[in-house]
């Protein structure tokens, strides 16, 4: 079965090392080449959250990606990533104005013009203590639209306190996502633990699709495995009553998770006949550039 992560990691940030060492591997580009191979993940999605890059239009720069195989910063003019891993550029919300707003703009359609990797625009709310659908976002809107990439917002809890709960509840997704018809959003992490408001959202809105993404971490022992079956189970009840199979997408957080452990607790919440919706088509959907990446 072919997989594609639709929500993982790939950069240098602070503490993703000893993530990786806690879930069993390293924060390496050929250790996530080796683990793709070995898990039948033909495709990664990277969220851009290290590696700043510099302005070229006078407006906030987006967050992209830096595993290099050398350890040099992102290029794209030649792509020195892996070529089965594309990005989705990184927002700094709490840095954009109404001043520089277009020229942040600006900065973002570079990368969508120049670069076929670049995927998608991710929204850091609850780490940015700015609601998704606040104006200052709006000519990044119009760009996704324009460019038919979609959104993703962090959604859910946070990793650090410093975090703000009411800017990352997947409720907000619905106003950015009736006003933005035209817009494919996604939320990351299923809401968690707004679950059930998530899963509503999408249900109501069909531009609205969600990732399941960084449920749990490390390495799942059979005891952990246990614990989280009620959990699980919560989950699938909820899909079900909504039935909306065909808009959820499999994600890791890697290097948050180790990935076998993932794709096998996530096959218990999504019944084995959506699992080729749920694995791999419905990201190539919602993703659409990966299509052309994979011929």
């Amino acid at each position: 079965m072919k997989i594609i992560d639709a929500h993982m990691h790939y950069c240098k940030a602070e503490g993703f090392d000893e993530l990786a060492k806690l879930s069993g591997g390293e924060n390496t580009r050929e250790f996530w080449q080796k683990t793709c191979e070995e898990n039948h993940v033909v495709f990664s999605v990277a969220m851009g959250n290290s590696y700043v890059s510099p302005s070229r239009f006078g407006g906030v720069t987006p967050r992209l990606i830096d595993l290099g195989s050398r350890g040099e910063p992102f290029s794209c003019e030649p792509y020195n990533q892996a070529p089965n891993v594309g990005y989705c550029l990184g927002v700094q919300s709490e840095d954009i104005t109404k001043e520089n707003a277009e020229k942040t703009a600006q900065e973002f359609e570079w990368y969508l013009q120049h670069d076929p990797h670049c995927l998608g625009i991710k929204f850091y709310m609850g780490y940015q203590n700015v609601y998704l659908y606040d104006e200052r976002h709006e000519p990044l809107f119009e760009l996704a639209e324009a460019y038919h990439v979609p959104v993703a917002m962090h959604s859910g809890e946070t990793a650090n306190h410093h975090g703000r709960l009411r800017y990352a509840h997947p409720l907000t997704v619905d106003e950015a996502a009736g006003k933005h018809p035209g817009v494919k959003f996604v939320i990351c992490h299923v809401g968690n633990p707004w679950i059930p408001d998530a899963i509503e959202v999408a249900a109501k809105n069909e531009n609205v699709y969600i990732d399941f993404s960084g449920l749990w971490e490390y390495h799942l022992t059979p005891e952990r495995e246990e614990q989280l079956a009620a959990f699980e189970q919560y989950i699938r009840m909820w899909l079900t009553y909504q039935g909306i199979w065909d808009r959820i997408l499999y994600g890791s957080d890697w290097p948050l998770i180790n990935i076998a452990d993932n794709i096998r607790n996530l096959g218990k919440i999504v019944p084995e006949k959506y699992w080729p919706q749920f694995y791999y088509e419905n990201a190539l959907r919602v993703y659409g550039r990966i299509g052309d990446l994979l011929k």
